[in-house]
């Protein structure tokens, strides 16, 4: 009968990342920084799992001004739903783990690639829609201007440079699936190996 269990150190690879997702509950996972010379400590936006933080109120002022909507931790369901989702992929990866299946490990993998890929269009959308939707009697109105934030990078809006990075949280996203991925990859080749 052929191995279908992935090695000893993939096993302590995945319950170690499942552990290294609980951080993500409580430290920032994105921050979208503006740049501008009428605020030279710069001004941060702070996504966590569950809420907006940093210079919300601030921010939220300036955006009244252009037309965009304030932000409220309430006006978003992402954040009533991220934290079971995080839970969840800490249990799955200490499951996988433990039972050190093969079938499970290349599930995981799936899901979580799945999700990440989600994740990100519905924060480009996110963005999108408060970039675009303005009010039409905003105190400042600039023909054919939107404000939407950059996805990954920097980007010029008006007199503010925005800056848009994974923080704590999303590195250790970036980190658990990058791990994930080479345990699958070794796998895969360890497979076709034994089957030569």
């Amino acid at each position: 009968m052929k191995d279908k269990s992935v090695s000893n150190w993939i096993r302590i690879a995945l319950v170690i990342c499942g552990i290294s997702l609980v951080a993500v509950q409580y430290v920032p996972m994105w921050s979208i920084s503006l740049d501008a010379p009428q605020y030279p400590e710069g001004l941060e936006l702070l996504i966590f799992a569950n809420k907006i933080g940093g210079d919300v109120d601030i921010i939220n002022g300036l955006n009244h001004y252009i037309g965009m909507k304030t932000l409220h931790t309430q006006d978003f369901f992402e954040f009533t739903i991220l934290p079971y989702i995080i839970w969840f992929f800490t249990v799955a990866f200490i499951i996988v783990g433990i039972f050190k299946s093969r079938k499970l490990l290349f599930t995981l993998f799936g899901l979580f690639v799945s999700f990440g890929i989600i994740a990100m269009y519905d924060f480009w959308r996110w963005e999108y829609n408060y970039g675009h939707n303005l009010d039409p009697n905003a105190a400042i109105i600039v023909p054919g201007m939107a404000y939407q934030p950059p996805l990954i990078g920097f980007k010029q809006l008006l007199n503010f440079g925005a800056y848009s990075i994974p923080d704590i949280g999303g590195w250790i996203f970036v980190g658990v699936g990058a791990i994930t991925l080479y345990c699958v990859v070794h796998e895969v080749l360890k497979h076709k190996k034994t089957n030569k």
